[in-house]
């Protein structure tokens, strides 16, 4: 069990209203297995951290001093889950995507691809569900983590060595493909490859793999389109890849106050995480373009090729998660609706 330790601050300062208020510091250990440029540690760094600061600061009470270790200084983007659970870090990103066998439910929007790549709806969905979702709460629970923020990418297309006009181009061809995504490739003709945003440069440069199915803010920052100049636009949709996290054991030791701090301060981080990604995802285009990155568009009748000639994949992942499954997965969809969204397939018909 680990336990929060607080020391009041030594010296109370005399100002012109009297005596200031003592403060208990906090010490906080925070990290990621990604450098601070991607997208997702970005929103730990730049929105998390300050937010809460600023909450106590107004408050007065209580400071948070912040051991920072990202870019992987700790774990790796294999070890995320358990970093967090363990109590390596206190609050980490944690990469859901990379965890079928632990944290299952959280993948669900993984085997439903082409369900929409409004990735601020994904946002919205999943700070809900994992906070009133039963089923996706308790799971954060079971693995002693609590969740407060989602973290999500932008639509998924394809970066690869050559251009993709027909599904016929992708025959034989070795793409990386993070965790269950690998299921989009199934009937493709295509060989999936695991890996990360920090692992397909060197792949594609190396020639383990010819391209990846990534996303315009992760590739950017990572210069994986000087190694692989061709996108093909498919629209695969934006993604629920995990959520920042905190060690279920220290969250309950912190003072109510700073538990609150760090609620709001994650509400606050989801809503510029999402701005955050519009925006570089943007810029990513224009930069991309102007180093030499060629764009090319799936024509509508493959890509509808592609969409119906997928098999069942969300089937083996609700023969994993049994009931629990069918209940997020219709939450999901439901909440897809709900929102105006009109998925390419309807995964969860008949469930």
């Amino acid at each position: 069990m680990k336990y929060v330790t607080f020391t009041a601050v030594a010296a109370l300062g005399i100002t012109a209203a009297g005596w200031a208020a003592a403060q208990e510091q906090i010490t906080v250990n925070i990290g990621s297995s990604h450098p601070e440029a991607n997208i997702w540690v970005y929103a730990m760094k730049n929105t998390f951290q300050p937010e809460v600061n600023r909450i106590l600061a107004e408050a007065g009470e209580y400071q948070v001093n912040w051991n920072e270790a990202y870019a992987g200084t700790l774990y790796k983007f294999t070890d995320t889950r358990e970093a967090v659970m363990d109590g390596i870090v206190d609050v980490g990103m944690v990469g859901t995507v990379w965890e079928g066998a632990n944290m299952p439910l959280q993948n669900v929007t993984y085997f439903t691809p082409f369900a929409t790549s409004d990735h601020k709806m994904i946002i919205e969905i999943f700070d809900d569900l994992s906070q009133n979702l039963p089923e996706l709460a308790n799971s954060w629970s079971e693995n002693g983590m609590v969740h407060l923020s989602s973290l999500i990418t932008d639509s998924y297309d394809i970066y690869a060595t050559f251009p993709v006009n027909t599904m016929a181009d992708l025959k034989n061809r070795k793409l990386n493909a993070p965790g269950t995504s690998a299921n989009w490739l199934r009937e493709t003709g295509a060989t999936p490859v695991d890996g990360a945003l920090t692992t397909y440069y060197t792949n594609i440069q190396t020639g383990v793999t010819e391209g990846t199915l990534s996303f315009a803010s992760g590739i950017l920052p990572t210069r994986v389109y000087e190694v692989a100049p061709e996108l093909t636009r498919v629209g695969i949709g934006s993604m629920y890849f995990g959520g920042i996290a905190a060690n279920e054991a220290f969250f309950e030791g912190l003072p109510e106050p700073v538990q609150r701090a760090f609620r709001e301060a994650a509400k606050a981080t989801s809503v510029a995480h999402g701005d955050y990604v519009a925006s570089l995802a943007e810029r990513a285009m224009t930069e991309m373009q102007a180093a030499g990155l060629t764009v090319h568009e799936l024509p509508e009748a493959e890509k509808t090729a592609w969409v119906e000639g997928l098999p069942d994949i969300v089937e083996p992942w609700l023969e994993q998660t049994g009931d629990a499954g069918k209940v997020v997965l219709k939450a999901y969809f439901d909440a897809l609706r709900e929102r105006g969204a009109t998925p390419l397939r309807n995964w969860d018909e008949g469930r």
